[in-house]
């Protein structure tokens, strides 16, 4: 399988493709983005940052693919990473060889908390191009705003992922691995079945709001069927009626404006780590 980005307006759809598709697409049809960093299951073979394995992913991924070129190479997660300073120092001029040699066109940093961008974009002497960050441009928490001037001020491209906070703005709910505290559960809950009982779908008010956001470059959804990519699509040409657009206000107001705790910042990076000190210790 493999990602490929389709783009109406600011609204970028990813695409979980057959590799034999894209070679027969004309290259400039599409914009071409992937990852490097994170791998396997296993604790301890699921993250390497270093130059070496950097280089190598590459290579397979263009093998993968059947491409000349990435346009967008990112970073995933370097949150994961020992050290910010192996991303500094290692990752990224590892990634500025491979734009060096045509192999890909931008490079990108991608993680969950915010302030990681600001230290490796302050430090990194190779340029950054993006950023992709998730969970931070939605209702329970829209802490991107206040960032976005730092980012702006770089001259990077911002990317907003997990407009839905990753299944907490849905009707289902998050499946059980999700990092959010009990309280941020259920105070989405809460929000969902208010909307619900104003006769929406909180789905659609998330996707609404985070897509009329100021300032996002790029707003990345992922969509498993193609009722959901249309349902996506119509929220971005046709928006929601004014009834919607009330509850989605009311609910702003009522459930996620008063939250205290909007973040799960350490969370998954400290089970990390303990999966990791466990795989090694059996």
């Amino acid at each position: 399988m493999l990602v490929s980005q389709m783009t109406f307006g600011m609204l970028h759809i990813t695409l979980f493709l057959n590799s034999q598709i894209l070679p027969k697409l004309p290259r400039q049809a599409y914009y071409l983005n992937t990852k490097v960093g994170r791998y396997e299951k296993e604790y301890s073979k699921m993250f390497d940052f270093s130059a070496e394995r950097v280089i190598r992913s590459v290579d397979e991924s263009l093998q993968r693919l059947g491409a000349e070129y990435i346009d967008v190479i990112q970073i995933h997660d370097m949150e994961f990473a020992p050290s910010l300073d192996i991303i500094i120092n290692e990752t990224l001029p590892a990634l500025q060889k491979v734009k060096e040699a045509g192999k890909v066109k931008h490079i990108g940093i991608t993680g969950y908390p915010l302030e990681n961008f600001r230290t490796v974009i302050d430090r990194s002497s190779v340029q950054i191009d993006s950023v992709l960050t998730y969970c931070h441009g939605s209702m329970n928490d829209n802490t991107l705003q206040e960032f976005l001037p730092y980012l702006q001020s770089k001259g990077v491209g911002i990317i907003n992922a997990s407009l839905l906070s990753m299944g907490l703005l849905t009707n289902r709910g998050p499946s059980n691995w999700h990092p959010a505290s009990q309280e941020i559960r259920d105070v989405c809950k809460s929000a969902a079945a208010y909307c619900q009982s104003k006769g929406t779908d909180i789905a659609r008010l998330a996707t609404h709001f985070a897509l009329i956001q100021p300032g996002i470059d790029t707003t990345l959804i992922s969509t498993a069927s193609t009722k959901n990519l249309q349902t996506n699509i119509d929220v971005l040409t046709r928006g929601i009626t004014a009834e919607e657009t009330q509850v989605m206000n009311e609910a702003m107001e009522k459930y996620f404006l008063p939250m205290e705790s909007k973040n799960w910042h350490g969370v998954e990076v400290a089970a990390y780590w303990e999966g990791v000190r466990k795989e090694k210790s059996s």
